[in-house]
Protein backbone atom coordinates (compact mmCIF):
# COMPACT_ATOMS: atom_id res chain seq x y z
CA UNK A 1 0.00 0.00 0.00
CA UNK A 2 1.19 3.50 -1.34
CA UNK A 3 1.66 5.72 2.13
CA UNK A 4 0.41 9.29 1.47
CA UNK A 5 3.64 11.25 2.03
CA UNK A 6 4.81 9.43 -0.74
CA UNK A 7 2.52 10.42 -3.21
CA UNK A 8 3.22 13.83 -5.34
CA UNK A 9 0.71 16.02 -7.07
CA UNK A 10 1.57 16.05 -10.90
CA UNK A 11 0.22 19.08 -12.40
CA UNK A 12 -0.88 19.24 -16.30
CA UNK A 13 -0.10 21.95 -18.21
CA UNK A 14 -3.54 23.17 -18.09
CA UNK A 15 -3.36 22.67 -14.17
CA UNK A 16 -0.03 24.44 -13.99
CA UNK A 17 -1.66 27.65 -16.37
CA UNK A 18 -4.46 27.84 -14.11
CA UNK A 19 -2.56 28.19 -11.48
CA UNK A 20 -0.18 30.90 -12.82
CA UNK A 21 -3.07 32.34 -14.55
CA UNK A 22 -1.78 31.78 -18.06
CA UNK A 23 -3.07 29.54 -21.18
CA UNK A 24 -1.94 25.96 -21.55
CA UNK A 25 -0.29 27.15 -24.65
CA UNK A 26 1.72 30.01 -23.23
CA UNK A 27 2.93 27.12 -20.01
CA UNK A 28 4.41 25.06 -23.33
CA UNK A 29 5.86 27.76 -24.85
CA UNK A 30 7.57 28.90 -21.25
CA UNK A 31 8.99 25.06 -21.02
CA UNK A 32 10.34 25.08 -23.89
CA UNK A 33 12.31 28.12 -23.84
CA UNK A 34 13.56 26.83 -20.55
CA UNK A 35 11.37 29.36 -18.19
CA UNK A 36 9.50 26.90 -16.46
CA UNK A 37 11.30 24.64 -14.06
CA UNK A 38 11.75 20.88 -15.77
CA UNK A 39 8.81 18.94 -16.10
CA UNK A 40 8.33 14.78 -15.68
CA UNK A 41 7.45 12.62 -18.70
CA UNK A 42 5.47 9.75 -18.13
CA UNK A 43 4.99 8.04 -21.55
CA UNK A 44 3.42 10.72 -23.54
CA UNK A 45 2.21 12.73 -20.97
CA UNK A 46 3.91 15.95 -19.50
CA UNK A 47 3.52 17.01 -15.91
CA UNK A 48 5.29 19.28 -13.62
CA UNK A 49 5.59 18.08 -9.63
CA UNK A 50 3.86 20.51 -7.73
CA UNK A 51 6.41 20.79 -4.91
CA UNK A 52 8.80 21.81 -7.51
CA UNK A 53 6.59 24.70 -8.75
CA UNK A 54 6.25 26.12 -5.44
CA UNK A 55 9.98 26.12 -4.59
CA UNK A 56 10.59 27.38 -7.65
CA UNK A 57 7.75 30.02 -7.53
CA UNK A 58 9.47 30.86 -3.61
CA UNK A 59 13.13 31.12 -5.21
CA UNK A 60 11.56 34.45 -7.83
CA UNK A 61 10.51 31.74 -10.48
CA UNK A 62 13.92 32.00 -12.17
CA UNK A 63 14.94 30.61 -15.52
CA UNK A 64 15.22 26.63 -15.54
CA UNK A 65 19.24 26.85 -15.55
CA UNK A 66 19.35 29.36 -12.73
CA UNK A 67 16.69 27.42 -10.52
CA UNK A 68 18.52 24.03 -11.04
CA UNK A 69 21.72 25.87 -10.02
CA UNK A 70 19.81 27.09 -6.79
CA UNK A 71 18.45 22.94 -6.05
CA UNK A 72 20.54 20.59 -4.53
CA UNK A 73 22.13 17.99 -6.81
CA UNK A 74 20.36 14.42 -6.31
Amino acid sequence: MIQEQYIERLLTAKALGQMLSLSKRQIFRLSSCGKLPKPVRIGGSVRWAQTTIAKWLAAGAPNRKSFEALSPAR
